[in-house]
């Protein structure tokens, strides 16, 4: 078994540093010895884990299921010989957290810069992305989602909520006129952002109330920021979401209008897996959900 565990240790550290080259640099072991070592466990699976080639390596699909196996597998030795050698109190190792790029940024980031002066043994690659993420298939600790969560092994933690919202800039609004139910939006210039729905269409309501109206797109962006940035600047309503524009609404730069017509808030949960957590994982989940909901700003 311990053979097969550094077997395992081998395979990460060669993936992880993209060639079985880097890996035998970074173990210190001859390159030999760990070609051996891989070339035996896939005989031993019975199946291919890994394309060499010049440019270097990548993953079966039997290995990239095996792979995040053998984190899971290697993490929970790690934590099994912390908790016997009585270093459980103290938090360490590596804490992978993955967020929507914009919410990352703005909350996630401050809080692991916090929470990482706090604890010095611990070290977190954090992951901003707005793909959706398998916690389980690609290893991550911990995943902030925004939106209604589908049934699932997973366990949640609940900091806030968040909603849809349609704003302007004072200027514009007082140019054109606030408009004062959806069907208005025909008559103003939008900026469309496509990851919130089809760019030429808004939906407000829920249910039997849910409706699409038609927008007029000066101007068609693909970041949450350029679309504020162009709707302070006064160009036209853009429609983003609720966190994304705390600081330009608590400013002034910003006014929220049809907020009666938009559908239900949306819930920001902290994710992460079933069964033991381990330490680091606790703490990051008690140091970090608090001030995300502390940070979330209330809703308008």
């Amino acid at each position: 078994m311990a053979d097969r565990l550094d077997s395992m240790a081998i395979l990460v550290a060669c993936v992880d540093a993209g060639s079985l080259s880097a890996g035998a640099r970074r173990l210190r072991l001859p390159l030999a010895t760990v070609s051996r070592r891989v070339a035996e466990l896939e005989e031993r699976l019975g199946t291919q884990l890994l394309h060499r080639s010049p440019r270097g390596l990548a993953l079966t699909d039997p290995g990239t299921g095996y792979l995040a196996a053998c984190r899971r597998v290697l993490e929970d030795v790690a934590e099994a010989e912390r908790i016997a050698s009585g270093e459980f109190a103290a938090p360490r190792g590596l804490l992978t957290v993955t967020a929507p790029i914009v919410f990352g940024r703005l909350h996630v980031l401050p809080a692991a810069t916090a929470f990482l002066q706090a604890y010095p043994e611990v070290e977190i690659r954090l992951e901003q992305t707005d793909r959706p993420v398998s916690l389980q298939e690609e290893n991550i600790d911990a995943a902030i989602r925004i939106g209604r969560l589908p049934d699932s092994s997973l366990r949640a933690r609940r900091v806030g909520a968040v909603r849809r919202v349609v704003c302007a800039s004072p200027g514009y609004l007082a140019a054109r006129g606030r408009p004062a139910h959806p069907d208005a939006l025909a008559g103003h210039d939008c900026i469309t952002f496509g990851t919130l729905g089809a760019a030429g269409r808004w939906s407000f309501g829920e249910g039997q109330d849910a409706r699409a109206v038609p927008v007029r797109s000066r101007l068609s962006v693909n970041t949450a920021e350029a679309a504020i940035d162009a709707a302070v600047a006064g160009l036209g309503l853009t429609r983003v979401l609720s966190y994304q524009i705390a600081g330009p609404l608590a400013e002034g730069r910003l006014e929220v209008v049809l907020a009666r017509h938009e559908p239900a808030p949306w819930p920001v949960s902290l994710l992460y897996r079933g069964g033991p957590v381990p330490q680091k994982l606790r703490a990051f989940l008690d140091f970090a959900a608090p001030r995300l909901e502390a940070a979330l700003p209330a809703l308008p």
